[in-house]
């Protein structure tokens, strides 16, 4: 709801503040006082363009700030500023500011934090609608329409869209299994001929490296094998160290006794004997361990070419070869189990596909249904407003496939004949400018809470009629307002006299500055304002009077 609204230097008007409540506000004045003006600030607010001309002359700049109540948590109004990065204040209200420059460009805030103006068109759409002769927003817009129906019915539109989603779901999970599968296919003679080629080879983790550490330790032995042998000879042949040192071992044991040196040189004799069988016993060990075998070498470097061969045949480590042979195995039975994997999946549509079909022709039904209810209801307000010749339906037309969407299988457009015997057409371009006001006053009373917006404006909405007509306007504004804040710009009598406040915009000017004001009025210069209205220039008693019956409660 609007609460305040700020102007300063726009057009005629140097400085107003006006302060709003729910229910009916009406704003009068003579033509030319500058009511559109005032219209043309709040557009401005609401993301209009930024022209120039809207800077009062001599004025530096235009401002405009309208505020609004606090949004609720979870509203689509907080929504979008949470996803634009506004912050919000508890309990603060909604403030909107729009800054134009006389030499060119404007800037647009919203809870004094830069905004877009696209931005405050999209906070505009769930703030205030208004209506007029040339409006070409709100209800005019036939892709509204369908929502509003909904809205006017209160079908389920939440169960056909999960049924959507599950359906899109569905289709998208068949077109990737297809991709897959159609990829594969192509790629099958390459993966049967690699994955035969990999079971063959039988690639295992780890053996690249152990054939390699043993090639080289083969390469090693086969260089030092001589050299193993000389050590051997040297240790342990019939003229070998070893055998000396036992000779002499043998030799000092019969004369060991007969001095206690000889016993002492038998002792470290021993203990060579002991050290030099110790080194044989190692010596022999790492001839054994290098040994040469010129078979199992010839075998080892053909598997070991063999692997790393495959490795860069495949772009891989020759120990993942193991696990890659794994993957290709896998790839090719998918290819095996593909087609009952995609028949399934096709299976899955078909079904996700029935079921959105079945929740979108209830969807239909239901707002078939909705929509005869609201051609009743538009219908019965339409005498009352002098077009009780008019003709109004709500049209529920099945869309092609193609179009099916989360909001159903259906478009949604409200169409008038305005003359018997004349075809239905849309909104806007059927109806004359009077015509069209009280069509969109007729849909409006009969959506009642389901308009969106909760600030309505209504622009000479009664322009062109008087009499019942304009009291049938003024009575309907009034029920419209138990449910919304309704605003009315009005050069009649009768709807001005139902309003809850009233404001009246009147233009002054010294001689030298023009400027337009709005004054709100107490009950006494109220019936002063209707009686105006109703006599012009001069206010005769009688135009007194029947103000003041005008003003007395129905």
């Amino acid at each position: 709801m609007l609460t305040g609204l700020s102007i300063r230097d726009v057009v005629l008007i140097e400085a107003l503040d006006l302060d709003f409540a729910p229910g009916l506000g009406v704003l009068t004045g003579e033509t030319g006082a500058g009511k559109s003006i005032l219209l043309d600030a709040l557009g401005l607010a609401l993301g209009g363009r930024g022209e120039t001309a809207l800077v009062r002359s001599g004025a530096g700049q235009a401002v405009v700030t309208a505020s609004f109540v606090t949004p609720a948590d979870g509203s689509p109004i907080a929504l979008l500023l949470d996803e634009n990065g506004i912050a919000r204040e508890p309990g603060e209200p909604l403030m909107i500011r729009r800054l134009v420059k006389a030499d060119g460009g404007s800037r647009a805030f919203v809870n004094d934090q830069p905004a877009s103006a696209g931005l405050l068109r999209d906070l505009a759409q769930h703030l205030v609608e208004i209506h007029g002769q040339h409006d070409d927003r709100g209800l005019l817009n036939a892709r509204g329409h369908r929502r509003l129906l909904d809205a006017y019915g209160r079908l389920d539109v939440a169960s056909v869209a999960a049924a959507h989603r599950r359906w899109r779901a569905a289709e998208a999970e068949l077109a990737e299994m297809r991709e897959s599968h159609d990829a594969a296919m192509r790629d099958r003679e390459w993966l049967e001929h690699a994955v035969g080629e990999l079971t063959a080879v039988a690639p295992e983790p780890g053996e690249e490296e152990q054939l390699a550490e043993r090639r080289a330790a083969m390469q090693r032995g086969e260089k030092i094998a001589t050299e193993l042998q000389g050590i051997a000879d040297l240790l342990d042949g019939s003229e070998g160290g070893l055998a000396r040192l036992r000779q002499a071992a043998r030799i000092l044991e019969r004369v060991a006794d007969d001095h206690e040196a000889l016993g002492e040189a038998l002792a470290a004799i021993d203990r060579a004997i002991i050290e030099g069988a110790a080194a044989q016993e190692k010596v022999d060990e790492a001839a054994e361990a290098l040994a040469f075998d010129p078979a199992q070498l010839e075998a080892d470097e053909a598997r070991l070419f063999e692997l790393r061969g495959l490795a860069r045949k495949h772009r891989v480590q020759p120990d993942d070869l193991s696990a890659l042979a794994g993957d290709l195995a896998a790839r090719l039975a998918r290819i095996e189990s593909g087609g009952e994997a995609l028949e399934r999946l096709e299976k899955s549509v078909a079904a996700a596909q029935a079921e959105y079909r079945k929740a979108a022709d209830s969807l239909h039904k239901a707002r078939v249904e909705a929509a005869a209810r609201l051609d009743r209801s538009v219908a019965n307000e339409l005498k009352p407003l002098k077009l009780d010749a008019a003709r109004f339906r709500t049209m529920v037309e099945p869309l092609a496939e193609a179009q099916w969407s989360a909001t159903g299988s259906d478009r949604v457009e409200f169409e008038i004949a305005t003359n018997p015997g004349t075809p239905f057409g849309p909104l806007a371009k059927i109806a004359s400018g009077g015509e069209l006001s009280r069509f969109i006053l007729a849909l409006k009373v009969a959506l009642a809470e389901e308009g969106g917006a909760r600030t309505l404006i209504f622009d000479e909405i009664d322009r062109g009629v008087g009499g019942a007509v304009a009291s049938a306007i003024g009575e309907r504004l009034s029920r419209l307002a138990a449910s919304a804040q309704v605003l009315v710009v009005t050069h009649s009598p009768q709807v001005a006299a139902r309003g809850n406040r009233h404001m009246l915009i009147a233009k002054s000017s010294d001689g030298i500055v023009t400027r337009t004001g709005v004054t709100p009025l107490d009950t006494d210069e109220r019936r002063e304002e209707i009686a105006r209205m109703l006599s012009g220039a001069e206010i005769t008693d009688e135009a007194r009077a029947q103000a003041q019956r005008l003003l007395e409660p129905a």
